[in-house]
């Protein structure tokens, strides 16, 4: 009998965590800080989650806490600032990812 491990044991995609923060918005960051995004629906944050991490459902964790987009400065990359107060309304048809 050979014993295998789970996917989630074995697998090397990132762990993802998926929630809102204090705004109410929807965030997605990974674990490191590597990628992260703002959203207004789970339904979004759940789509980009999944693509970013290669597909693999078994490493996005949902969190009922609040949770905060914080991406660490990087000293050898340009940092930027961007602070959002309300959704913008885009074009019917146009696709608008914030990040």
């Amino acid at each position: 009998m050979k014993c295998v491990e789970p996917p989630s044991c074995n697998s090397t995609a990132p762990t993802v965590f998926v929630g809102r923060n204090r705004r109410g918005a929807w965030v997605v960051r990974e674990q490191n800080g590597t990628f992260g995004g703002l959203f207004v629906t789970r339904a979004q944050a759940l789509k980009y989650a999944r693509f970013e991490n290669g597909h693999h459902p078994e490493t996005i964790v949902e969190v009922s806490r609040e949770i905060e987009l914080d991406i660490p400065a990087d000293t050898s990359a340009q940092s930027r600032t961007v602070e959002v107060t309300e959704p913008c309304s885009a074009p019917a048809g146009s696709r608008s990812l914030i990040s």
